[in-house]
Protein backbone atom coordinates (compact mmCIF):
# COMPACT_ATOMS: atom_id res chain seq x y z
CA UNK A 1 0.00 0.00 0.00
CA UNK A 2 1.01 3.40 -0.62
CA UNK A 3 2.53 5.76 1.75
CA UNK A 4 -0.28 8.38 2.80
CA UNK A 5 -2.87 6.65 0.78
CA UNK A 6 -6.35 8.34 0.73
CA UNK A 7 -7.95 5.33 1.82
CA UNK A 8 -6.58 5.33 5.14
CA UNK A 9 -6.60 9.04 6.18
CA UNK A 10 -10.19 8.49 7.74
CA UNK A 11 -8.69 5.72 9.74
CA UNK A 12 -5.92 8.57 10.74
CA UNK A 13 -8.17 10.87 11.93
CA UNK A 14 -10.27 8.96 13.85
CA UNK A 15 -7.48 7.23 15.71
CA UNK A 16 -6.71 10.76 16.51
CA UNK A 17 -9.27 11.74 18.16
CA UNK A 18 -10.07 8.18 19.60
CA UNK A 19 -6.40 8.22 21.00
CA UNK A 20 -7.46 11.72 22.56
CA UNK A 21 -10.43 10.30 24.35
CA UNK A 22 -8.29 7.80 25.60
CA UNK A 23 -5.67 9.78 27.28
CA UNK A 24 -8.01 11.97 28.41
CA UNK A 25 -9.31 8.49 30.42
CA UNK A 26 -5.83 7.84 31.35
CA UNK A 27 -5.26 11.26 32.89
CA UNK A 28 -8.10 11.40 34.89
CA UNK A 29 -7.98 8.19 35.95
CA UNK A 30 -4.16 7.61 36.23
CA UNK A 31 -2.74 10.90 37.39
CA UNK A 32 -4.20 10.27 40.46
CA UNK A 33 -1.04 8.00 40.97
CA UNK A 34 1.11 10.53 41.22
CA UNK A 35 -0.30 13.28 43.04
CA UNK A 36 -2.94 11.87 44.74
CA UNK A 37 -1.35 11.37 47.82
CA UNK A 38 0.53 15.02 47.92
CA UNK A 39 -3.48 16.11 47.57
CA UNK A 40 -4.26 13.96 50.55
CA UNK A 41 -1.29 14.66 52.96
CA UNK A 42 -2.39 18.30 52.51
CA UNK A 43 1.04 19.09 51.41
CA UNK A 44 -0.80 20.13 47.88
CA UNK A 45 -3.28 22.14 46.79
CA UNK A 46 -5.46 20.71 43.72
CA UNK A 47 -4.88 22.97 41.26
CA UNK A 48 -0.80 22.92 42.20
CA UNK A 49 -1.16 19.56 41.90
CA UNK A 50 -2.66 19.57 38.80
CA UNK A 51 -0.03 22.05 36.96
CA UNK A 52 3.35 20.63 38.50
CA UNK A 53 1.69 17.01 37.02
CA UNK A 54 0.50 18.59 33.77
CA UNK A 55 4.40 19.95 32.94
CA UNK A 56 6.19 16.30 33.97
CA UNK A 57 3.72 14.22 32.64
CA UNK A 58 4.56 15.79 29.37
CA UNK A 59 8.18 15.79 29.80
CA UNK A 60 8.26 11.86 30.87
CA UNK A 61 6.52 11.12 27.90
CA UNK A 62 8.72 13.20 25.78
CA UNK A 63 11.96 12.18 27.14
CA UNK A 64 11.23 8.32 28.41
CA UNK A 65 8.00 7.53 26.75
CA UNK A 66 9.52 6.02 23.84
CA UNK A 67 11.02 2.73 24.86
CA UNK A 68 7.53 1.61 26.60
CA UNK A 69 5.01 2.68 23.23
CA UNK A 70 7.45 0.28 20.97
CA UNK A 71 6.88 -2.65 23.31
CA UNK A 72 3.27 -1.75 23.04
CA UNK A 73 2.42 -0.91 19.06
CA UNK A 74 5.08 -3.59 18.06
CA UNK A 75 5.60 -6.36 21.31
CA UNK A 76 2.43 -7.36 22.03
CA UNK A 77 1.73 -8.35 18.49
CA UNK A 78 3.04 -10.47 15.77
CA UNK A 79 2.83 -7.34 13.02
CA UNK A 80 4.48 -9.63 9.91
CA UNK A 81 0.82 -11.55 10.34
CA UNK A 82 -0.92 -8.47 8.78
CA UNK A 83 1.48 -8.48 5.59
CA UNK A 84 -0.68 -6.60 2.55
CA UNK A 85 -3.68 -6.28 5.27
CA UNK A 86 -2.74 -2.94 6.63
CA UNK A 87 -5.95 -1.87 6.61
CA UNK A 88 -6.74 -4.52 9.20
CA UNK A 89 -4.33 -3.52 11.54
CA UNK A 90 -5.65 -0.35 11.32
CA UNK A 91 -8.61 -1.43 12.34
CA UNK A 92 -7.20 -3.06 14.73
CA UNK A 93 -5.92 -0.38 16.20
CA UNK A 94 -8.64 1.76 16.44
CA UNK A 95 -10.83 -1.00 18.19
CA UNK A 96 -7.97 -1.18 20.73
CA UNK A 97 -8.04 2.83 21.53
CA UNK A 98 -11.89 2.08 21.72
CA UNK A 99 -12.01 -0.84 24.06
CA UNK A 100 -9.39 0.86 26.28
CA UNK A 101 -11.22 4.18 26.00
CA UNK A 102 -15.08 3.18 27.63
CA UNK A 103 -13.52 1.24 30.45
CA UNK A 104 -11.05 3.84 31.47
CA UNK A 105 -13.88 6.53 31.32
CA UNK A 106 -16.39 4.16 33.39
CA UNK A 107 -13.74 3.14 35.93
CA UNK A 108 -13.18 7.01 36.05
CA UNK A 109 -16.74 7.43 36.65
CA UNK A 110 -16.66 5.07 39.76
CA UNK A 111 -13.79 6.17 41.54
CA UNK A 112 -11.83 3.32 41.10
CA UNK A 113 -8.03 3.65 39.99
CA UNK A 114 -8.00 0.96 37.06
CA UNK A 115 -4.42 0.64 35.17
CA UNK A 116 -4.22 1.89 31.74
CA UNK A 117 -1.46 -0.44 30.93
CA UNK A 118 -4.16 -3.04 31.68
CA UNK A 119 -6.78 -1.56 29.53
CA UNK A 120 -4.51 -1.19 26.30
CA UNK A 121 -2.24 -4.60 26.63
CA UNK A 122 -6.27 -6.22 27.03
CA UNK A 123 -8.00 -4.16 24.31
CA UNK A 124 -4.61 -5.48 22.23
CA UNK A 125 -4.85 -8.95 22.59
CA UNK A 126 -8.42 -8.87 21.84
CA UNK A 127 -8.42 -7.79 18.88
CA UNK A 128 -5.82 -9.79 17.85
CA UNK A 129 -7.28 -12.68 19.30
CA UNK A 130 -10.35 -11.57 16.73
CA UNK A 131 -8.37 -11.15 13.89
CA UNK A 132 -5.79 -13.80 13.55
CA UNK A 133 -6.30 -16.05 16.32
CA UNK A 134 -4.30 -17.24 19.24
CA UNK A 135 -0.98 -16.87 16.43
CA UNK A 136 -1.61 -13.46 16.68
CA UNK A 137 -0.48 -13.14 20.05
CA UNK A 138 3.17 -12.96 21.08
CA UNK A 139 2.68 -14.64 24.33
CA UNK A 140 6.63 -14.60 25.67
CA UNK A 141 5.90 -11.02 25.59
CA UNK A 142 2.79 -11.30 27.24
CA UNK A 143 3.40 -13.38 29.90
CA UNK A 144 6.37 -10.81 30.80
CA UNK A 145 4.18 -8.06 30.80
CA UNK A 146 1.15 -10.46 33.24
CA UNK A 147 4.15 -11.20 35.55
CA UNK A 148 5.14 -8.17 36.07
CA UNK A 149 1.90 -6.96 37.27
CA UNK A 150 2.17 -8.73 40.03
CA UNK A 151 5.61 -8.08 41.10
CA UNK A 152 5.35 -4.57 40.62
CA UNK A 153 2.90 -4.07 43.77
CA UNK A 154 5.08 -6.41 46.15
CA UNK A 155 8.11 -4.95 44.77
CA UNK A 156 6.86 -1.15 44.96
CA UNK A 157 5.28 -1.86 48.43
CA UNK A 158 8.77 -3.33 49.88
CA UNK A 159 10.51 -0.49 48.69
CA UNK A 160 8.42 2.41 50.01
CA UNK A 161 7.49 0.23 53.54
CA UNK A 162 11.45 -0.65 53.92
CA UNK A 163 12.17 3.14 53.37
CA UNK A 164 9.65 3.78 56.02
CA UNK A 165 10.40 1.76 58.47
CA UNK A 166 14.17 2.83 58.45
CA UNK A 167 13.26 6.69 58.30
CA UNK A 168 10.95 5.71 60.91
CA UNK A 169 13.83 4.26 63.54
CA UNK A 170 16.40 6.48 62.44
CA UNK A 171 14.38 10.55 62.48
CA UNK A 172 10.58 10.26 63.28
CA UNK A 173 10.61 8.30 66.26
CA UNK A 174 13.13 9.95 67.99
CA UNK A 175 12.12 12.63 70.92
CA UNK A 176 13.65 15.45 68.53
CA UNK A 177 13.97 14.38 64.98
CA UNK A 178 14.84 17.61 63.68
CA UNK A 179 18.17 17.17 63.48
CA UNK A 180 18.60 13.39 62.23
CA UNK A 181 16.23 15.13 59.56
CA UNK A 182 18.02 17.47 58.87
CA UNK A 183 21.19 15.37 58.34
CA UNK A 184 19.37 13.20 55.74
CA UNK A 185 18.14 15.70 53.73
CA UNK A 186 21.01 16.37 51.50
CA UNK A 187 21.33 12.67 50.72
CA UNK A 188 17.59 12.42 50.19
CA UNK A 189 17.40 15.06 47.59
CA UNK A 190 21.25 14.16 45.90
CA UNK A 191 19.67 10.32 45.48
CA UNK A 192 15.85 11.53 44.07
CA UNK A 193 18.10 13.85 41.87
CA UNK A 194 20.66 11.18 40.82
CA UNK A 195 18.01 8.61 39.56
CA UNK A 196 15.69 11.15 37.72
CA UNK A 197 18.81 12.40 35.79
CA UNK A 198 20.04 8.72 35.08
CA UNK A 199 17.03 7.78 33.69
CA UNK A 200 16.94 10.54 31.66
CA UNK A 201 20.65 10.79 30.18
CA UNK A 202 21.13 6.43 29.83
CA UNK A 203 19.95 5.22 26.67
CA UNK A 204 18.04 8.62 26.20
CA UNK A 205 15.70 9.87 23.06
CA UNK A 206 17.75 9.13 19.86
CA UNK A 207 15.86 12.95 18.81
CA UNK A 208 17.89 14.67 21.35
CA UNK A 209 20.76 12.63 21.00
CA UNK A 210 20.94 11.38 24.34
CA UNK A 211 21.15 7.85 23.08
CA UNK A 212 25.03 9.05 21.90
CA UNK A 213 26.33 9.44 25.71
CA UNK A 214 27.79 6.54 26.51
CA UNK A 215 26.84 4.52 30.09
CA UNK A 216 29.84 6.18 31.71
CA UNK A 217 28.95 9.46 30.46
CA UNK A 218 25.51 8.79 32.10
CA UNK A 219 26.90 7.64 35.61
CA UNK A 220 29.14 10.84 36.02
CA UNK A 221 26.33 12.92 34.91
CA UNK A 222 24.17 11.68 36.97
CA UNK A 223 26.43 11.72 39.79
CA UNK A 224 27.44 15.09 39.45
CA UNK A 225 23.80 16.73 39.52
CA UNK A 226 23.35 14.16 42.66
CA UNK A 227 26.26 15.73 44.36
CA UNK A 228 25.60 19.49 43.24
CA UNK A 229 22.23 18.71 44.43
CA UNK A 230 23.35 17.34 47.99
CA UNK A 231 26.16 20.20 48.73
CA UNK A 232 23.08 23.05 47.78
CA UNK A 233 20.65 21.51 49.84
CA UNK A 234 23.49 21.47 52.76
CA UNK A 235 24.86 24.84 52.75
CA UNK A 236 21.86 26.37 51.57
CA UNK A 237 18.44 24.77 51.95
CA UNK A 238 19.07 23.27 55.53
CA UNK A 239 19.82 26.65 57.40
CA UNK A 240 17.36 28.41 56.44
CA UNK A 241 14.93 25.46 57.11
CA UNK A 242 16.66 24.82 60.68
CA UNK A 243 15.90 28.30 61.42
CA UNK A 244 12.23 28.54 60.14
CA UNK A 245 11.96 24.58 61.49
CA UNK A 246 12.86 26.12 64.92
CA UNK A 247 10.46 29.21 64.95
CA UNK A 248 7.58 27.08 64.10
CA UNK A 249 8.63 24.94 67.36
CA UNK A 250 8.99 27.80 69.63
CA UNK A 251 5.51 28.78 68.52
CA UNK A 252 3.92 26.21 69.44
CA UNK A 253 5.94 25.62 72.50
CA UNK A 254 4.39 29.11 73.68
CA UNK A 255 0.76 28.37 72.60
CA UNK A 256 0.94 25.20 74.69
CA UNK A 257 1.97 27.60 77.19
CA UNK A 258 -0.95 29.57 77.53
CA UNK A 259 -3.35 26.47 77.16
CA UNK A 260 -6.15 26.46 80.04
CA UNK A 261 -5.11 23.71 82.57
CA UNK A 262 -7.99 21.41 84.35
CA UNK A 263 -7.56 19.58 87.50
CA UNK A 264 -10.20 18.09 88.95
CA UNK A 265 -9.47 17.59 92.97
CA UNK A 266 -12.00 17.97 95.69
CA UNK A 267 -11.83 21.81 97.63
CA UNK A 268 -11.19 21.40 101.47
CA UNK A 269 -13.78 23.24 102.50
CA UNK A 270 -17.41 22.82 104.23
CA UNK A 271 -19.12 23.06 100.49
CA UNK A 272 -16.92 20.19 99.05
CA UNK A 273 -18.96 17.20 98.44
CA UNK A 274 -17.51 13.88 98.59
CA UNK A 275 -15.07 13.08 95.42
CA UNK A 276 -18.65 11.94 92.73
CA UNK A 277 -19.77 8.55 92.38
CA UNK A 278 -19.63 8.08 88.53
CA UNK A 279 -20.14 5.46 86.07
CA UNK A 280 -17.58 5.46 83.54
CA UNK A 281 -16.79 3.46 80.55
CA UNK A 282 -14.40 3.32 77.86
CA UNK A 283 -15.99 3.22 74.70
CA UNK A 284 -14.32 1.48 71.65
CA UNK A 285 -12.80 4.54 70.61
CA UNK A 286 -11.69 5.63 73.71
CA UNK A 287 -14.38 8.29 74.67
CA UNK A 288 -15.30 8.51 78.01
CA UNK A 289 -18.98 8.66 79.15
CA UNK A 290 -20.00 9.61 82.63
CA UNK A 291 -23.93 8.60 82.15
CA UNK A 292 -25.05 9.49 86.33
CA UNK A 293 -23.50 11.66 89.00
CA UNK A 294 -24.81 12.07 92.12
CA UNK A 295 -22.97 14.49 95.08
CA UNK A 296 -23.24 13.62 98.25
CA UNK A 297 -23.62 16.59 101.25
CA UNK A 298 -23.54 16.31 104.98
CA UNK A 299 -27.50 17.31 104.62
CA UNK A 300 -28.39 14.56 101.79
CA UNK A 301 -27.98 14.60 98.03
CA UNK A 302 -27.85 16.43 94.90
CA UNK A 303 -27.17 16.22 90.97
CA UNK A 304 -25.37 19.14 91.00
CA UNK A 305 -22.23 20.39 93.27
CA UNK A 306 -23.83 23.23 94.56
CA UNK A 307 -21.43 25.93 92.89
CA UNK A 308 -22.38 28.94 91.06
CA UNK A 309 -20.76 28.63 87.44
CA UNK A 310 -17.78 30.48 86.78
CA UNK A 311 -16.70 32.25 83.25
CA UNK A 312 -16.64 29.84 80.53
CA UNK A 313 -13.36 29.03 79.33
CA UNK A 314 -12.13 26.38 76.89
CA UNK A 315 -9.30 24.50 76.67
CA UNK A 316 -8.03 20.91 75.42
CA UNK A 317 -9.55 18.09 78.22
CA UNK A 318 -8.23 15.56 76.31
CA UNK A 319 -6.11 14.85 72.86
CA UNK A 320 -9.05 15.26 70.47
CA UNK A 321 -10.58 12.80 69.09
CA UNK A 322 -9.63 11.58 65.56
CA UNK A 323 -13.01 10.11 64.42
CA UNK A 324 -14.66 13.80 65.49
CA UNK A 325 -17.15 12.75 67.63
CA UNK A 326 -16.34 15.84 70.31
CA UNK A 327 -18.97 18.56 70.27
CA UNK A 328 -16.35 20.33 68.74
CA UNK A 329 -13.84 19.09 66.43
CA UNK A 330 -10.77 19.99 68.36
CA UNK A 331 -11.68 21.30 72.06
CA UNK A 332 -14.12 20.19 74.33
CA UNK A 333 -16.38 23.40 76.24
CA UNK A 334 -15.41 22.93 79.85
CA UNK A 335 -17.05 25.24 82.52
CA UNK A 336 -15.16 25.51 85.50
CA UNK A 337 -16.41 23.74 88.77
CA UNK A 338 -19.38 22.85 86.78
CA UNK A 339 -21.67 19.27 87.06
CA UNK A 340 -21.81 19.47 83.31
CA UNK A 341 -18.12 18.44 82.85
CA UNK A 342 -17.19 14.55 81.92
CA UNK A 343 -14.78 14.00 84.79
CA UNK A 344 -12.71 11.08 85.04
CA UNK A 345 -12.34 10.00 88.51
CA UNK A 346 -10.47 7.03 87.82
CA UNK A 347 -6.59 7.33 86.93
CA UNK A 348 -5.94 4.13 85.20
CA UNK A 349 -9.27 4.95 82.76
CA UNK A 350 -7.63 8.18 82.18
CA UNK A 351 -4.28 6.45 81.20
CA UNK A 352 -5.72 3.77 79.16
CA UNK A 353 -8.17 6.42 76.96
CA UNK A 354 -5.41 8.88 76.48
CA UNK A 355 -2.91 6.02 75.23
CA UNK A 356 -5.59 5.10 72.95
CA UNK A 357 -5.85 8.49 71.20
CA UNK A 358 -2.08 9.32 71.51
CA UNK A 359 -1.13 6.26 69.53
CA UNK A 360 -3.53 6.51 67.06
CA UNK A 361 -3.09 10.00 66.51
CA UNK A 362 0.79 9.83 66.35
CA UNK A 363 0.36 7.23 63.51
CA UNK A 364 -1.75 8.83 61.44
CA UNK A 365 -0.17 13.13 61.77
CA UNK A 366 3.46 14.18 61.61
CA UNK A 367 4.77 16.39 63.81
CA UNK A 368 5.37 19.64 63.07
CA UNK A 369 8.97 19.96 62.22
CA UNK A 370 8.93 16.34 60.38
CA UNK A 371 6.11 17.78 58.39
CA UNK A 372 8.19 20.89 57.48
CA UNK A 373 11.29 18.77 56.39
CA UNK A 374 9.25 16.35 54.26
CA UNK A 375 6.44 18.78 52.74
CA UNK A 376 8.65 20.09 50.28
CA UNK A 377 10.41 16.24 49.60
CA UNK A 378 7.15 14.88 49.10
CA UNK A 379 6.58 17.50 45.68
CA UNK A 380 9.96 16.68 44.83
CA UNK A 381 8.94 12.87 44.80
CA UNK A 382 5.46 13.32 43.37
CA UNK A 383 6.92 15.21 40.41
CA UNK A 384 9.68 12.31 40.19
CA UNK A 385 6.35 10.17 40.03
CA UNK A 386 4.65 12.20 37.43
CA UNK A 387 7.59 12.31 35.35
CA UNK A 388 8.25 8.34 35.68
CA UNK A 389 4.14 7.83 34.64
CA UNK A 390 4.16 10.33 31.65
CA UNK A 391 7.17 8.01 30.28
CA UNK A 392 5.11 4.67 31.13
CA UNK A 393 2.09 5.43 30.95
CA UNK A 394 1.70 7.71 27.74
CA UNK A 395 2.35 4.60 25.61
CA UNK A 396 -1.35 3.38 26.73
CA UNK A 397 -2.91 6.30 24.98
CA UNK A 398 -0.66 6.86 21.93
CA UNK A 399 0.61 2.95 21.17
CA UNK A 400 -2.05 2.03 18.87
CA UNK A 401 -1.98 5.84 17.23
CA UNK A 402 1.50 5.41 16.39
CA UNK A 403 1.14 2.27 14.81
CA UNK A 404 -1.98 4.06 12.83
CA UNK A 405 0.65 6.58 11.96
CA UNK A 406 3.22 4.47 11.40
CA UNK A 407 1.15 2.42 9.08
CA UNK A 408 -0.14 5.70 7.45
CA UNK A 409 3.36 7.41 6.53
CA UNK A 410 5.36 3.96 5.65
CA UNK A 411 2.24 2.08 4.14
CA UNK A 412 3.68 -0.97 5.35
CA UNK A 413 2.86 -2.61 8.78
CA UNK A 414 6.68 -2.88 9.48
CA UNK A 415 6.65 0.14 11.38
CA UNK A 416 10.16 0.97 11.31
CA UNK A 417 10.53 4.59 12.14
CA UNK A 418 10.97 5.55 15.65
CA UNK A 419 7.65 7.29 17.95
CA UNK A 420 7.36 10.83 16.78
CA UNK A 421 7.91 12.91 19.48
CA UNK A 422 5.08 15.36 18.04
CA UNK A 423 3.10 12.27 18.72
CA UNK A 424 4.57 11.79 22.55
CA UNK A 425 3.27 15.19 22.97
CA UNK A 426 0.26 14.75 21.94
CA UNK A 427 -0.29 11.84 24.16
CA UNK A 428 0.89 14.13 27.39
CA UNK A 429 -1.47 16.79 26.56
CA UNK A 430 -4.72 14.29 26.06
CA UNK A 431 -3.21 13.44 29.82
CA UNK A 432 -2.82 16.58 31.52
CA UNK A 433 -6.60 17.81 30.31
CA UNK A 434 -7.91 14.56 31.59
CA UNK A 435 -6.47 15.21 35.03
CA UNK A 436 -7.82 18.91 35.17
CA UNK A 437 -11.35 17.67 33.91
CA UNK A 438 -12.11 14.86 36.00
CA UNK A 439 -8.53 13.79 38.38
CA UNK A 440 -10.43 14.72 41.56
CA UNK A 441 -12.43 11.44 41.34
CA UNK A 442 -9.68 8.71 41.58
CA UNK A 443 -7.07 11.35 43.56
CA UNK A 444 -9.40 11.26 46.61
CA UNK A 445 -9.68 7.46 46.76
CA UNK A 446 -5.63 7.03 46.32
CA UNK A 447 -4.69 9.97 48.75
CA UNK A 448 -7.45 9.85 51.36
CA UNK A 449 -9.42 6.91 50.95
CA UNK A 450 -7.49 4.20 50.95
CA UNK A 451 -5.09 4.73 54.01
CA UNK A 452 -4.11 8.08 55.57
CA UNK A 453 -1.51 9.82 54.21
CA UNK A 454 0.81 12.29 55.88
CA UNK A 455 3.63 14.49 54.51
CA UNK A 456 6.48 11.88 55.59
CA UNK A 457 4.58 8.32 54.66
CA UNK A 458 3.57 10.06 51.16
CA UNK A 459 7.57 10.69 50.42
CA UNK A 460 7.98 7.02 51.14
CA UNK A 461 5.52 6.10 48.82
CA UNK A 462 6.57 8.20 46.27
CA UNK A 463 9.96 7.12 45.98
CA UNK A 464 9.20 3.60 46.15
CA UNK A 465 6.53 3.95 43.29
CA UNK A 466 8.49 6.53 40.87
CA UNK A 467 11.53 4.06 40.99
CA UNK A 468 9.82 0.64 40.75
CA UNK A 469 8.11 2.91 37.50
CA UNK A 470 11.48 4.85 36.36
CA UNK A 471 12.95 1.41 36.60
CA UNK A 472 10.41 -0.57 34.18
CA UNK A 473 9.97 2.74 31.91
CA UNK A 474 14.55 1.93 30.97
CA UNK A 475 13.80 -2.20 30.46
CA UNK A 476 10.79 -1.13 28.43
CA UNK A 477 8.34 -2.95 30.10
CA UNK A 478 4.89 -1.04 30.20
CA UNK A 479 3.91 -2.52 34.17
CA UNK A 480 1.11 -0.94 35.83
CA UNK A 481 2.18 2.61 37.71
CA UNK A 482 -1.47 2.11 39.41
CA UNK A 483 -0.43 -1.08 41.14
CA UNK A 484 2.76 0.24 42.04
CA UNK A 485 1.45 2.90 43.64
CA UNK A 486 -1.22 1.42 45.39
CA UNK A 487 0.90 -1.41 46.23
CA UNK A 488 3.16 1.31 48.30
CA UNK A 489 0.27 2.93 49.90
CA UNK A 490 -1.45 -0.84 51.24
CA UNK A 491 2.43 -1.42 52.71
CA UNK A 492 2.96 1.69 54.16
CA UNK A 493 -0.16 2.13 55.75
CA UNK A 494 0.29 -1.83 57.21
CA UNK A 495 3.21 -0.71 58.42
CA UNK A 496 2.35 2.40 59.89
CA UNK A 497 -1.03 1.33 61.91
CA UNK A 498 -0.96 -2.90 61.28
CA UNK A 499 -4.32 -4.02 59.90
CA UNK A 500 -6.59 -0.90 61.10
CA UNK A 501 -3.91 1.45 59.21
CA UNK A 502 -5.94 0.44 55.51
CA UNK A 503 -9.37 -0.08 54.08
CA UNK A 504 -9.16 -3.60 52.80
CA UNK A 505 -12.78 -3.03 51.71
CA UNK A 506 -11.83 -0.33 49.38
CA UNK A 507 -8.53 -2.42 48.35
CA UNK A 508 -10.66 -5.43 47.74
CA UNK A 509 -12.87 -3.51 45.00
CA UNK A 510 -9.90 -2.18 43.47
CA UNK A 511 -8.34 -5.26 43.29
CA UNK A 512 -11.44 -7.02 41.70
CA UNK A 513 -11.36 -4.23 39.15
CA UNK A 514 -7.60 -5.63 38.18
CA UNK A 515 -9.11 -9.14 37.76
CA UNK A 516 -11.59 -7.96 35.72
CA UNK A 517 -9.76 -5.10 33.56
CA UNK A 518 -7.94 -7.32 31.20
CA UNK A 519 -10.55 -9.86 29.57
CA UNK A 520 -13.51 -7.08 30.30
CA UNK A 521 -10.98 -4.66 27.84
CA UNK A 522 -10.08 -7.81 25.52
CA UNK A 523 -14.23 -8.40 24.97
CA UNK A 524 -15.30 -5.02 24.07
CA UNK A 525 -12.44 -4.41 21.43
CA UNK A 526 -12.92 -8.10 19.99
CA UNK A 527 -16.73 -6.73 19.53
CA UNK A 528 -15.79 -3.20 18.07
CA UNK A 529 -13.05 -5.01 16.11
CA UNK A 530 -15.83 -7.43 14.90
CA UNK A 531 -18.02 -4.45 13.90
CA UNK A 532 -15.51 -2.63 12.19
CA UNK A 533 -14.70 -5.49 10.22
CA UNK A 534 -18.11 -6.57 8.82
CA UNK A 535 -18.65 -2.87 8.67
CA UNK A 536 -15.37 -2.10 6.39
CA UNK A 537 -13.59 -5.16 5.13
Amino acid sequence: MEPYSEELLPYMITGFIVSFILAFGVGANDVANSFGTSVGSGVLTLKKACLLATIFEVLGAILIGYKVSDTVRKGILDVSLYNNTEKELMLGSLAALGGSSIWNLAATFFKLPISGTHTIVGATVGFSLCARGFNGVNWVTFGKIVASWVVSPVLSGLISSVLYLVLNYFIFKKEKPLEPGLRALPFIYGLTLLINVFSIVHDGPSMLKFDLIPWWGAIVTSLSVGLLTGLIIQFIVVPRLRKSVRALLANEATNKENEVKFTFDSADNSRSPTPPSRELSVMEKGQVTSPTTTYTFSGGSSDTNGYIPAETKNGNLLNPTLENNCPSSQTLGVTQNSSQVPLVNSTAVKIVSVEKLTDKKNSETDRPEIKSLFSFLQILTATFGSFAHGGNDVSNAIGPLIALWAIYTEGSVAQQSPTPIYILLYGGIGISVGLWVWGRRVIQTIGEDLTKVTASSGFTIEIGSAFTVLLASKIGLPISTTHCKVGSVVFVGWAKSSRQGVDWKLFRNIVIAWVVTVPLTAGISALLMLLLKIAFI
